[in-house]
């Protein structure tokens, strides 16, 4: 077996310059062909409250979805590190956040815990969780457990004013001991200006192509959605089987040729 994937692997990865590619990932069939294509994170996403429940959002999904998922993924992983998402209202404190932390460990199977946001209360939660010795995942830009508050799913980070905020949140996730962070749907020079500005890894995906590594809703790389996306592609044009798309993209992201400009925003 290639050697497992843990969060020190990914700061080496950022290190040494080589591209991080991660794919979302839900059940046992998909992780294995996943695990052996080469991708190297797969993240549990709570987003799999719209693609397999058919939710306009993700804030109907619960945590027992999420342990339930985590566990058939992780089950079926030998390689790839597991970061799965804590769900909507699992983190309201830092004690609950700790709590739920350990069920998406201990019954799931997760390595990582993923949380959104970057205000002083989350870094609170960040650090409570971390000091336990679980590490967490931050997550920036469009946040889709607060797409009320967006009011849709918008590119974020547009301003000078509101990519420092950004960028200053994104230290302060680093500061209170995150392991990665996501970057969703930001321009792509304030997502190279933050990549660069960290020591940990930063995941992108609609965020232009100087991340360390990028991120896919697994469903949508490989056309199944019927949406057109501009931060995505369709892996599976071309290909003969899903197990070739999935290769196909690893290839991609790891020869720097996806994204490229086109599925980048200004």
């Amino acid at each position: 077996m290639t050697e497992k994937v843990t969060v020190n692997t990914l700061k080496q990865m950022k290190s040494s310059g080589e591209k991080i590619a991660c794919l979302t990932s839900y059940d046992a069939s998909y992780a294995k062909l996943q695990d052996e294509a080469g991708v190297d994170v797969l993240l549990v996403g709570d987003s799999l409250g719209m693609v397999l429940h058919g939710e306009a959002t993700t804030l109907n999904v619960t945590m027992n979805d999420m342990i339930y998922h985590t566990r058939l993924v992780s089950g079926a992983s030998q390689r790839a590190l597991i970061i799965s998402d804590m769900p909507v209202n699992s983190y309201s404190s830092p004690e609950q956040g700790l709590e739920n932390a350990l069920r998406l460990v201990n019954e799931g199977g997760a390595e990582v815990v993923k949380l959104e946001g970057g205000n002083d209360e989350i870094c609170k939660i960040v650090s409570f969780i971390t000091e336990k010795g679980i590490p967490v995942c931050g997550h920036l830009g469009l946040i889709p457990q607060s797409i009320n508050k967006f009011g849709g799913y918008h590119v974020q980070a547009k301003t000078k004013e509101t990519a420092n905020e950004l960028k200053q949140e994104a230290l302060a996730l680093q500061e209170a001991g995150a392991a990665c962070l996501v970057l969703e749907c930001i321009p792509a020079r304030v997502a190279a200006d933050v990549s660069q500005s960290l020591d940990i890894p930063v995941i992108g995906i609609g965020a232009g192509p100087d991340c360390d590594a990028q991120v896919l809703v697994v469903y949508d790389m490989l056309g199944l959605t019927g949406k057109t996306l501009k931060h995505s592609k369709n892996f599976l044009v071309g290909k003969d089987s899903i197990a070739g798309a999935i290769k196909a993209y690893v290839s991609e992201v790891k020869n720097k040729s996806f994204p490229s400009v086109e599925h980048s925003f200004e």
